[in-house]
């Protein structure tokens, strides 16, 4: 267990040394980049008294790393505001206050991350379900029809675009068949079955798209470990072809699957924009979109950083699945 401590610790301290520098190239990348902030902010009918105003307000005459270590203390013990008329508290963690509306983005993000993040874990358990089942069944019929015929269905979803299977879905499943209503997001809190109900399509969707890589990703580690030394070995003692597949082929495609479970969760989160726009979802994706549009740039860095946590997240977390899975990570 000492070792294991030592690695969660060692994972821990990157996670957080590697949020700092994103959080620091996010800032500086939004705002040095975009040139006269307090013109973007203000709009292009302001004069050049109100742009001076809004340039104090948000102190942007203030050396950049001055502005940057008040938005790291922002996150860390929260951060007064001044409205003009009063002072109002952004309590930690706090990004910053939404130029276009006045809101505080941590409240904004708040309320847009369930759907996005409902979205997600449903599709993660729909794609690993399909992608590793596609990919095993695949390598159990090897040499015959149904690996013909799954290759080809996977190579089909790795080359259609994910708004393209949305709307095939759509067209079918809703409009023809009728078995699924137009999805209109649900609340969890206020009705679990309507929530699940109108989001089975959206998950179907983002699933169909990612399950074809895990179904690659797994029929091939699973071929490259049925190649190896000791899978000869078992087969020269009797074990059965289906204990080869599910219990020792199997193994070896944990690895992969679970990095490319933790890339893919990570960018979904923040990637499903054209699944929240296709289906109407109130995610943090679509109002990303927004924020670009109308270049309110505290929501669109508080957002950015959001979801580069995530990334981060996933794949920290995927590093200990691996120490887990194999002690032999904890020791390297």
């Amino acid at each position: 267990m000492n070792g294991l401590a030592g690695f969660l610790v060692r994972r821990l301290i990157g996670v957080v040394l590697t949020l700092i520098a994103l959080s620091a190239i996010i800032y500086v990348v939004f705002y040095v980049t975009p040139g006269n902030v307090a013109q973007i902010t203000c709009g292009p009918r302001c004069s050049p008294e109100q742009v001076r105003q809004v340039t104090e307000q948000l102190r942007l005459d203030d050396p950049l790393y001055l502005r940057y270590w008040d938005f790291l203390q922002g996150i860390v013990v929260g951060h007064d505001y001044s409205t003009g008329t009063s002072v109002e508290h952004c309590s930690a963690p706090c990004l910053g206050m939404s130029y276009q509306t006045g809101q505080q983005v941590t409240e904004t993000i708040l309320g847009k991350l369930p759907v996005s993040l409902s979205l997600v874990f449903g599709a993660m358990v729909l794609w690993l379900i399909l992608g590793v089942g596609t990919g095993v069944l695949s390598v159990w019929r090897r040499g015959r029809f149904t690996e013909r015929a799954l290759t080809a269905v996977t190579l089909a979803g790795i080359a259609m675009p994910v708004f393209v299977i949305g709307l095939l879905l759509m067209i079918v499943v809703c409009g023809q068949l009728e078995l699924l209503p137009f999805p209109q997001y649900v609340n969890f809190s206020d009705d679990p079955e309507q929530w699940a109900w109108n989001l089975l399509l959206p998950w179907l969707t983002l699933a169909l798209a990612e399950a074809a890589y895990f179904a690659r990703v797994t029929r091939t580690s699973m071929l490259e470990t049925l190649a190896e030394d000791h899978i000869r070995t078992f087969r020269a003692y009797g074990v059965g072809e289906r204990a080869v597949i599910g219990r020792h082929a199997l193994r070896g495609a944990f690895a992969p699957v679970i990095a490319l479970n933790a890339n893919d969760f990570g960018s979904a989160v923040g990637g499903a924009v054209l699944i929240e726009t296709l289906f109407g979802l109130p995610g943090i994706g679509q109002e990303l979109v927004h924020a670009v549009s109308v270049v309110d740039l505290p929501v669109v860095v508080g957002m950015v950083l959001v979801i580069g946590f995530f990334v981060v997240l996933a794949n920290a977390v995927a590093d200990v699945l691996y120490a887990l899975a194999d002690r032999r990570v904890v020791l390297a």
